[in-house]
């Protein structure tokens, strides 16, 4: 068994691998950048070896600074997580060149995978049923258009070394295609440093679907059954599950034995996921499942596939790596249950999702379910790298039963002053339509309008927020600032009331009347915050409220995070109209584009291509002619 591990990542990952190898006795080095010197994985190691700035590449991504740390700790191996170098076949061979174990696949097999066309072709070899599209050497825009128009829209154009949502896009109409192809080549050379693409037919009611495999070097191969991954947002998972929903026994043994071929077809060592595509207008049929692209790592959402099976998918990866078999025969491996996972994200989905950076002055995420987490309280979120904060797993002995777990874990998360994505999950996870089973990867964009919680506080969060004012007045000196709301019921005296301030808004709730307020609420500085919902609100005393609502009514454009401008599409004096793209900004490997909000003149631009600008920094400033 290997004795010592560097782990190539940070963040949740780096900490879940932690857990495992300190499980097994083995001494644990992390590395970090500026950004990570205070970060949680950094503690949690036996060692920790600082890499460089915070830009990824001047640190995550440069192999010669990570195999240097693991000489100079006296690592024995290295483990790359997911994302970075997870599946960079160059850097894997450069590990095993230094006489340093490599946790993860062959080479030979990330190269051959590693490319979505390649791999397409591969499998189509091996008898894996793949997607109708375009895998063409030819890349003009010309050509692609021309494909396109054969294949018919909607048409899904793919950066072929993409992942994680990254490099994609959905293009409806053919006069659309050029802007959306550039659009995706620049975020899939930022991102891989690769624009190729292929196209792929787009499916009305596509289902996501992988099977976890996993090979070791005595040529065994088995699979751990099928995740379900199709809520997404802009091709980016967000609540996953295994087994999936619907999946009867014949398609299982369909589905999984393609995967076990796919890998067998790369003669595949470690723990790897083949990704399906379905046709889901029909339910689930074998004979409308495609392959899709195969992951040479662990992915995000393992942990469900950990929860029905019984088994440590890190432990596997270390044991295989030692060279010792599969702990697990094919035989030996059964369903058990059901597990539900809701990636927490630091982002604001009443602005578009937009990242949110930050200090987490107030962080608790309770329930008895499990927790995967790279950051703490008083930690910091920042713009250099994902935004994920957390994963949330509950597991059931049915799918009711593991949503009953997860939505009152997710309603009761405590965040502040980084903005999260938990009410919006919560929500998700307790609509009617996915308690039935009825997903697919449009299910989140078709009901956005009431999956994003309102973001002003409804009149039950201010008395909610009076409530927990008045409950303070009761608290002796020594009790901790913090009021558990749950069963509070006021009934005051007569003229009882509390007057607070809520950006902007000063209102006078009257608390003479007996209610019942359900929350949770603690002081911050002059403000209450109160937590409901998987939301949070800050509120003061009286008119004492600063907080101010941000907007474009007066043509003024300010960047809504920090990141750098990486398009300018105007110039002072330019006639622009309402809706128009006029700054394009790129963090957290996203690109976001900040358009006229009416008709009208440029009067000042400060933005340029290439700066980096600070959240809140004026870009453009437009007049009404």
């Amino acid at each position: 068994m290997i004795t010592s591990l560097l782990i190539a990542n940070r963040g949740e990952i780096a900490c879940r691998i932690i857990h495992t190898a300190r499980r097994l006795g083995i001494r644990t080095v992390a590395v970090y950048s500026d950004a990570d010197s205070r970060a949680l994985h950094v503690r949690e190691a036996d060692e920790a070896v600082h890499i460089g700035p915070s830009p990824a590449r001047e640190s995550y991504l440069d192999g010669g600074k990570i195999i240097a740390a693991a000489k100079q700790s006296g690592a024995e191996a290295i483990h790359p997580g997911y994302g970075f170098l997870s599946e960079n076949a160059d850097f894997a061979q450069a590990v095993i060149d230094a006489g340093l174990v490599w946790v993860g696949p062959p080479p030979a097999a990330i190269r051959a995978m590693g490319r979505k066309d390649a791999a397409k072709r591969l499998m189509a070899e091996a008898g894996v049923p793949v997607t109708p599209g375009y895998l063409g050497d030819d890349q003009s825009p010309s050509r692609l258009r021309a494909e396109a128009d054969a294949i018919g829209y909607p048409v899904l154009i793919k950066a072929v070394a993409g992942g994680g949502g990254k490099g994609m896009r959905r293009v409806n109409a053919s006069n659309e295609f050029d802007e959306l192809l550039a659009s995706c080549r620049r975020e899939a050379a930022a991102a891989f440093g690769d624009e190729t693409v292929l196209l792929e037919k787009y499916l009305d009611r596509p289902r996501h679907i992988e099977v976890q495999v996993f090979g070791d070097s005595h040529g065994n191969v088995v699979h751990l059954f099928e995740r379900d991954c199709s809520l997404q947002r802009r091709h980016q998972k967000v609540i996953e599950e295994a087994p999936a929903p619907g999946m009867d026994e014949a398609t299982r043994a369909a589905i999984c034995d393609a995967a076990v071929r796919a890998a067998r077809a790369v003669d595949y060592v470690g723990a790897g996921t083949v990704e399906f595509i379905a046709d889901a207008s029909a339910g689930l049929r074998a004979d409308r499942i495609w392959f899709m692209e195969m992951n040479t790592r662990l992915q995000v959402e393992h942990p469900v596939t950990e929860e029905i099976t019984g088994q440590d998918l890190v432990e596997w990866q270390l044991r295989v790596a030692s060279g010792e078999p599969l702990p697990k025969s094919q035989d030996e491996l059964a369903i058990d249950g059901w597990a539900i996972e809701a990636r927490l994200y630091a982002e604001d989905p009443a602005h578009e999702f937009l990242p949110s950076t930050g200090r987490l002055d107030h962080f608790v995420l309770g329930g008895s379910i499990r927790v995967d987490s790279g950051v703490e309280e008083g930690g910091r979120i920042s713009p250099y790298y994902d935004p994920m904060i957390a994963k949330l797993i509950a597991r059931g002995s049915s799918r009711a039963e593991a949503l009953a777990r997860l939505i009152p874990a997710l309603e009761d998360a405590e965040i502040w002053p980084v903005k999260t994505n938990a009410g919006f999950l919560a929500r998700a996870a307790a609509d009617p339509d996915f308690a039935a089973g009825e997903i697919d990867t449009g299910f989140i964009p078709a009901r956005l309008d009431r999956l994003v919680p309102e973001p002003h506080p409804s009149d039950a969060v201010w008395n909610l927020a009076a409530a927990a004012m008045l409950a303070s007045d009761f608290r002796g000196a020594s009790d901790p600032p913090w009021v558990a709301l749950e069963g509070l019921r006021v009934n005051a005296a007569p003229d009882l009331n509390v007057t607070l301030s809520h950006g902007g808004e000063t209102r006078t709730i009257d608390l003479t009347r007996e209610d019942l307020f359900e929350g949770a609420a603690t002081t911050h500085g002059a403000s209450w915050l109160v937590f409901t919902q998987g939301q949070a609100f800050a509120f003061t005393l009286g008119g004492a409220s600063r907080d101010a609502a941000a907007g474009a009514g007066d043509g003024s454009l300010v960047s809504p995070m920090p990141g750098r401008v990486i398009a300018v599409d105007v110039r002072e004096g330019d006639a622009v109209a309402k809706g128009q793209k006029l700054v394009t900004l790129e963090a957290m490997k996203m690109e976001h584009s900040l358009v006229a909000p009416f008709d009208g003149i440029v009067a000042e631009l400060r933005a340029a291509d290439g700066a980096q600008v600070s959240e809140g920094a004026l870009l453009v400033r437009i007049e009404q002619p």
